[in-house]
């Protein structure tokens, strides 16, 4: 009798991994690294976990019940009213947010150029990125596109761990920042960094992708959540890298910085040329990764939202949804807008969001007709529970502060 082979093998969490360690999160954990130093460093573990559990959702949802999100929401929503609001919830959250969302990426890539190359000619270079997304995202197929992706993730990887190597990060400073408190002036941080780690439409491409990548089959979901929280705890570490290695170059140093552009050139005199490379490097690989995989979830959710004759009208609309949502990333990017404002905004965005398509999420693992032996039972409900619990908390102390902020505005 042969044993199956339990080497790691890459997929959609992977995928997953590259998208949440994308300009959003280089930028977010930068500044918090340089503005808290590795007080925050607790946020980051806590969404990873989080990232986990609630993938691991996604993943059984779809490699185990054969079922992407989107498709999952439309039939449990109970009436043609509920059904009306899940698919328009999706087109919020995707279509018309991913559309913004992509324009961060393009000029993440963008900012990862210049800190390589210096100034450039900066409308161009955002030409060229989306034209690079473009081309990736036109194959059409799942598995060539996961592939290149993979490529990106580990120079983006191997970019963001030999940076931190070279500016050494104090063990004693690292492991204080796991007490979990937040610092003065901190919580948007905070909101933000948790935002940019548990992004909500990667719940949409996991599910989509483990059910492309996996076989229907016990061992294949079993591999599908190993391969999902390898790679997702990967990521995890990769983002505290990022902090790590601006808490102990630019907070040390009581440098100001507004982007993972301005670390690269701001740590090139005390740590030399390698490291404002490194940092450039990663920034470009975080933004090409990102500007694909934002239209690719888009595109598998808006394919399950209405779904296509056969395979070939699916590759067909799947190009369509996905180039649409780089152009008007393109559009956006193309314009003088404030790519770290942006950037920043999106990522407290996905945290105000985030309880929303969690609790759905949780309504969904629970559905026993539809789901079958992939349903949740009481260990990853209370798990899942308690991640949309602090979530909920988080982003209600982020509501409360804005409000307060504008009544004293009054």
């Amino acid at each position: 009798m042969t044993q199956r082979k339990t080497r790691f093998q890459t997929g959609p969490g992977t995928l997953v991994a590259a998208a949440f360690i994308g300009p959003g999160t280089v930028t977010t954990c930068t500044l918090a690294g340089a503005q808290f130093g590795f007080s925050l460093v607790w946020a980051l573990v806590f969404a990873t976990a989080a990232t986990m559990i609630l993938q691991d959702m996604s993943a059984r949802l779809g490699a185990g019940a054969r079922l992407g999100l989107g498709e999952a929401l439309v039939k449990s929503a109970p009436g043609s009213i509920a059904t009306v609001l899940a698919g328009g919830l999706i087109l919020l959250a995707l279509a018309i947010g991913n559309a913004a969302y992509e324009s961060g990426n393009i000029l993440g890539g963008v900012l990862g150029v210049e800190a390589l190359t210096g100034e450039g000619a900066r409308k161009a270079l955002v030409l060229v990125i989306a034209l690079i997304a473009s081309a990736i995202l036109l194959i059409g197929q799942y598995k060539p596109m996961e592939r290149i992706l993979v490529g990106l993730v580990l120079i983006m990887a191997a970019a963001f761990a030999l940076s931190a190597v070279i500016v050494r990060p104090d063990p004693g400073a690292l492991l204080s920042g796991l007490s979990p408190k937040i610092p003065e002036g901190g919580l948007l941080m905070t909101i933000a960094l948790i935002g940019t780690t548990i992004v909500p439409y990667n719940l949409f491409l996991h599910a989509a992708g483990a059910r492309q990548r996996w076989r229907k089959d016990a061992a294949s979901v079993t591999e599908a959540r190993r391969e999902s929280a390898i790679s997702i705890g990967i990521g995890g570490i990769v983002s505290i890298l990022i902090l790590s290695t601006a808490a102990s170059s630019l907070f040390v140093m009581g440098i100001d910085v507004q982007s993972a552009q301005d670390m690269a050139l701001a740590i090139e005199p005390a740590f030399g040329p390698p490291a404002r490379y490194l940092v450039g490097a990663g920034l470009l690989a975080a933004g090409l990764t990102s500007a694909v995989t934002a239209p690719m979830a888009t595109a598998f959710a808006l394919n399950e939202l209405f779904p296509p004759r056969d395979e070939k009208h699916g590759i067909t609309r799947f190009r369509l949804f996905a180039l649409s949502i780089v152009a008007v990333g393109t559009a956006i990017a193309l314009t003088d807008i404030n790519a770290v404002a942006l950037i920043i905004t999106a990522q407290t965005a996905n945290g105000f969001l985030l309880p929303i398509i969690a609790i759905m999420l949780l309504l969904i693992m629970n559905r026993g007709m539809l789901l079958n032996e992939h349903a949740n039972g009481m260990l990853a409900n209370i798990a899942g529970g308690l991640v949309v619990a602090i979530a909920v908390a988080l982003g209600g102390r982020g509501i409360w502060l804005a409000i307060e902020r504008g009544l004293s505005l009054i």
